[in-house]
């Protein structure tokens, strides 16, 4: 019983964590400027202590939301490849891209702080993005589905310009439109690879 009683709010405390890091995520990508902790906490349903006794500083929660999107793209990658083929994973993988900048685009001021200051290893995470893509580029190839000379730099400084000309959520549909037009251009055909194509 003493054991159960000790438990339970470390369950309560992990609910509350991943409550706060889901609201903080969607707030940030939804959100004109950084929201404020305290709006976080009050949309959360919490009370603002309990928020820093989770994230004492705006930077800790930055550094959680970061990483949570940057593990769900790593992660996204091989569930959707055990879910779909390759071309259908790829497509689906750049909405979660989409869904990481729309984040990092929401708390950019406190990012780039971080960067500068050391806090963020952004060499790290672009290696680990670009072993995402290549993950599903190199079943893409061995299925035909996918363009076997197309790299992961390529499809990451397509998705980077695609959602900078149309960022997320204020321009859903043209982000849409444009990562449906550089799915068809990586696509396997019968010409790909070839000069002209």
């Amino acid at each position: 019983m003493a054991e159960a009683e000790t438990r339970a709010p470390r369950a309560d405390a992990t609910r509350n964590r991943d409550q706060l890091l889901a609201v903080a995520t969607r707030l940030v990508i939804s959100a004109d400027a950084e929201p404020s902790m305290r709006a976080i906490a009050r949309e959360a349903g919490v009370g603002i202590a309990t928020l820093y006794r989770h994230f004492p500083t705006r930077e800790s929660l930055v550094d959680a939301i970061y990483h949570d999107q940057v593990a769900r793209l790593t992660t996204g990658a091989r569930e959707l490849l055990d879910e779909l083929p390759p071309a259908a994973a790829m497509r689906r993988w750049m909405d979660l891209f989409g869904d990481w900048i729309a984040a990092k685009n929401g708390m950019l001021a406190t990012l780039l702080a971080m960067i500068e200051s050391g806090e963020l290893a952004h060499a790290r995470t672009r290696a680990e993005l670009l072993g995402a893509i290549t993950m599903i580029l190199d079943a893409g190839g061995a299925a035909g589905d996918l363009r076997a000379d197309v790299t992961a730099e390529d499809v990451a400084a397509s998705l980077i310009g695609i959602f900078t000309v149309a960022p997320r959520p204020k321009q859903e549909a043209k982000a849409r439109r444009l990562l449906n037009l550089l799915m068809d251009g990586l696509r396997h055909t019968a010409q790909s690879g070839q000069p002209g194509n």
